[in-house]
């Protein structure tokens, strides 16, 4: 018997209420890795203790960064960039993508050798796009089993700087140049095709680094040394995704979503629920160092189809998932395109969306880099597979707040990935 299902049921009247979501994810991430190449202590405020980030801690961890909890403060006691020692075993990254890619960039610079790898998501993940500009830089990195995938082999090699032109536009990419060029000799210069998500330049900045950007180009200078400090990470805008589109979807609702993070290169979904007819009100805003937050009051709305691509897409990617549902529910039709990266995430989310749309009985057609949705069709309750994706699960259990009947989400606890406490979080806001 598969206990690891939930079935949820149609919520039966508006959803009202206020919440604050877990800390943003690929801040959490980046968080721990500086802190943990800098000198001093680093005090993370709000880190999110989902699977994902506890992968990038322990293989910290097992390069001797001690760690501990105080209050509501993650410490990570940092070793300053040549501090890491020796792993003794595999760094085993899970399910992380983030984790993989990022770390690359740091190992390639260390003195020691090390094997990486995760779980069987993660070894069909692509990971020549960060092999191959590594190698460039001089890095001796390869693929176990010569796939362009995980295990990662990588052996101590001398970095030079280069100026990489990018094909995607990718912060995982991106990242990984930027923290290798830490340990090479002149700077380092990725060129996006369009500006992907810039948090490893903020925290940069924020631990005393030298990164200069401009339009799509960022350029580090190799650092002598890192300085800890201060993280308040902001709520995750991509866990906020899921009760902005609840929201607007219920009629008669009215959710304040606290402390959300809206940095620009993020907060494509404000701007999609905009061109969709969204009453998305921004309070209490805060700007400065680091990252830009807000509250988010989102009421119900009568949304219209639109077309989603171009330069929105690397800002949205990970919440075209639910932007789909919110599509299935609007008037008119959605053309999602420009997004085939969705293709190589933790499942095929082009597939992995417009089966389980149809299955609800929503109009979809795939696309080879995105689909239409004909919105408007009533949908129904149905047994969802998320294939192991906690976006897949937690976008349908929006979509089964408005589906007739119960709607059944097998392997619920793969959204413990990002957002542990999603399904008590959403069942709070029911009236």
């Amino acid at each position: 018997m598969n206990t690891d299902i939930i079935r949820l049921k149609q919520a039966g009247g508006p959803l009202k209420g206020e919440i604050t979501i877990p800390g943003d994810k690929s801040i959490s991430h980046r968080s721990v890795m500086f802190g943990a190449l800098s000198e001093g202590k680093t005090r993370i405020r709000n880190f999110l203790t989902g699977a994902d980030c506890l992968s990038t801690l322990s293989c910290f961890e097992k390069m001797g960064i001690r760690s501990q909890t105080q209050g509501d403060e993650l410490i990570i006691e940092g070793k300053g960039l040549y501090g890491l020692k020796d792993p003794v075993d595999t760094l085993y990254t899970g399910n992380s993508g983030t984790t993989t890619r990022l770390i690359s960039g740091i190992l390639a610079g260390q003195s020691f050798s090390s094997r990486l790898t995760g779980d069987a998501s993660i070894e069909k993940r692509p990971m020549k796009r960060v092999i191959d500009p590594l190698t460039l830089m001089g890095a001796k990195i390869r693929s176990e089993k010569g796939n362009g995938c995980a295990p990662l082999c990588i052996e101590p090699a001398p970095l030079r700087g280069i100026e990489y032109h990018s094909p995607v536009a990718s912060a995982q990419v991106k990242s990984a140049l930027l923290l290798a060029g830490l340990y090479a000799e002149g700077n380092t210069t990725v060129v996006e095709p369009v500006l992907s998500r810039n948090h490893t330049e903020l925290m940069l900045e924020m631990f005393g680094g030298t990164v200069e950007s401009e339009g799509t180009r960022a350029t580090v200078t190799p650092a002598p040394v890192l300085r800890g400090c201060d993280i308040l990470v902001p709520g995750d805008i991509s866990s906020a995704a899921y009760f902005i589109a609840a929201a607007l979807i219920v009629p008669g609702s009215e959710v304040l979503i606290k402390n959300v993070g809206i940095n620009p290169t993020r907060a494509g979904i404000l701007e999609v629920a905009k061109m969709m007819g969204g009453d998305i009100t921004l309070e209490n805003e805060k700007s400065g160092p680091g990252e830009p937050c807000a509250d988010l009051l989102v009421r119900s709305s009568s949304l219209k189809g639109c077309v989603i691509g171009g330069d929105l897409i690397p800002t949205l990617i990970d919440e075209l998932p639910v932007i789909a549902v919110m599509a299935a529910f609007a008037s008119g039709t959605t053309h999602i395109k420009d997004a085939a990266e969705l293709k190589v995430k933790e499942s095929d989310r082009i597939m992995s969306i417009s089966e389980n749309l149809k299955k609800m009985g929503a109009d979809v057609i795939p696309t080879e880099d995105g689909m239409f949705i004909e919105g408007g069709k009533a949908l129904h309750g149905t047994v969802i597979d998320p294939y192991l994706d906690h976006r897949i699960a937690m976008s349908f259990a929006v979509a089964s707040l408005m589906a007739d009947g119960e709607t059944t989400i097998e392997n619920k606890s793969c959204v413990d990935i990002s957002y542990p406490t999603f399904y008590n979080d959403l069942a709070s806001l029911r009236q």
